[in-house]
């Protein structure tokens, strides 16, 4: 009996939003726009009392929310937008003026919002997580209603004191929660690794097996415009860092060096950086598993479609393999940067997208080579820092997501070459290496702009 097993989506991990930040964006414009609709249900006395709302940034929200357009997530969200269908354009324009004022409507009237109500506090708050908001409902200096939302890594988020759905809400054909429970039922079943994930998949979303494929591929399509947008766009990203984009520079390079063997690599970084700086600027990107991280898994999946040629058949048990990663650590450790360093950003996109290119020469789901994959692209980024200059998603980690994408290549190389079975670590000890090497980190290196690189901050 698994006690705890996964109920992640393959849609949940893969989210679609505008970046640059999974747990900075995604997550605040969801919790504030879960706010939003609280206050329609609100009792009718409570809605024609209040006078204002205000947003209270703790942690690393509070520490590099402003990098993180936070604030413009918030009001984003308080305006009724969500991810998916956000304009980037549109949000990039939000609180540029700050005078500007933005209604919210609570029964009859509507609340006016603006930067003087989002609350980027200092102090120490008591929670279980590093990224915490409270939103306040409020008549002069009373409260009239308040909701506290953590914002855990990938665009997730948990609300406080929201009753926990029962396991069997979210029943699993296949249940598992760690690499040894997924093999024991790979063998207590018979059943190849691409059935097992499918089939938890279409019980889990109701969705059935084309459907699945149909929003895979949608999923890719993002990833893959992110890619071109990027591969095609000039200039310099915004922030007071001023840094260029060099993706369109690399691929003209690149292309020019077409009979080189470094091409190949140069290919790769060109198509992880044009992602990832599309991220930066606030665009339209897939959490893989988080906005950060959005580069690895486009870059790689973007080289396995027009190097290798992969059929969507193909790409899509790979994406599946690789979703099986993410599930793996954000359900026993965490894809957060601010619980774990980079290593739960990029460190567990290496190891997704290391999985996805073994699964994707594979005739057959081969469990062992899979797993010494993902092994070894987490094993090779343990204790890796997340130490943005100026709270912006940009330097470390524009080229941080190349060097991620290489790693999951090599991790590849590493695990297919006849000797998986040699591994001597597994997946799920890795897995908690990261989370007990992520707990013993300082919070300086954990998303708070306050130590490592972000101290060259004067330099840039």
């Amino acid at each position: 009996m698994i006690s705890s097993p996964i109920t992640t989506s393959v849609f949940d991990l893969f989210k679609v939003g505008p970046g640059p930040s999974s747990s900075h964006t995604i997550g605040p414009m969801k919790a504030a726009f879960d706010f939003r609709q609280r206050l329609a249900h609100l009792p009718t006395e409570i809605q024609q009392r209040a006078d204002a709302i205000h947003v209270h940034l703790y942690g690393s929200l509070s520490a590099t929310g402003k990098g993180h357009g936070t604030d413009r997530a918030v009001v984003a969200g308080l305006l009724g937008w969500q991810p998916e269908t956000t304009d980037p354009v549109a949000m990039l324009k939000l609180l540029r003026d700050p005078a500007a004022l933005y209604p919210v409507p609570v029964d009859e009237k509507t609340i006016e919002v603006g930067p003087q109500q989002i609350h980027f506090e200092r102090v120490r708050y008591d929670s279980p997580y590093h990224n915490t908001m409270v939103i306040k409902l409020t008549s002069g200096e009373a409260v009239l209603s308040e909701e506290e939302y953590y914002s855990i890594g990938g665009g997730f988020i948990i609300r406080k004191n929201e009753p926990e759905i029962s396991a069997d809400a979210y029943s699993v054909p296949y249940p598992y929660s760690t690499m040894a429970e997924l093999k024991a039922q790979l063998t207590a079943n018979t059943i190849s690794l691409d059935e097992l994930l499918m089939a938890n998949e279409m019980s889990l979303t109701g969705r059935d097996r084309a459907e699945v494929n149909q929003r895979i591929d949608q999923i890719l399509d993002f990833m893959h415009k992110a890619v071109r947008r990027g591969l095609k766009q000039k200039g310099i990203l915004p922030g007071s860092i001023k840094l260029s984009r060099k993706a369109p520079i690399l691929f003209q390079q690149a292309k020019g060096m077409s009979q080189s063997s470094d091409s190949f690599l140069i290919f790769l970084n060109a198509y992880c950086l044009a992602a990832s700086e599309e991220n930066a600027a606030g665009g339209i990107v897939v959490t893989a598993p988080t906005s950060g991280a959005s580069g690895v898994i486009p870059g790689l999946t973007f080289l396995a479609k027009h190097r290798f040629h992969y059929d969507k058949a193909t790409m899509r048990a790979g994406m599946l393999a690789a979703a099986m990663i993410g599930f793996l650590v954000k359900h026993n450790a965490s894809i957060s940067g601010a619980e774990m360093g980079c290593m739960g950003e990029i460190g567990t996109a290496s190891a997704m997208g290391a999985a996805f290119l073994t699964r994707c020469t594979q005739a057959k789901a081969d469990i062992g080579p899979i797993e010494a994959a993902a092994e070894i692209g987490i094993e090779h980024h343990l204790g890796m820092t997340c130490d943005p200059i100026g709270g912006y998603v940009q330097i470390p980690c524009i080229e941080r997501n190349a060097m991620g994408a290489v790693k999951a290549y090599n991790a590849f190389l590493l695990a297919t070459s006849g000797a998986a079975s040699f591994q001597k670590i597994s997946l799920d000890a890795v897995v908690k290496v990261m989370k007990a090497t992520g707990r013993d980190m300082s919070t300086k290196y954990k998303e708070t702009s306050e130590a490592g690189l972000a101290l060259s901050a004067t330099e840039c």
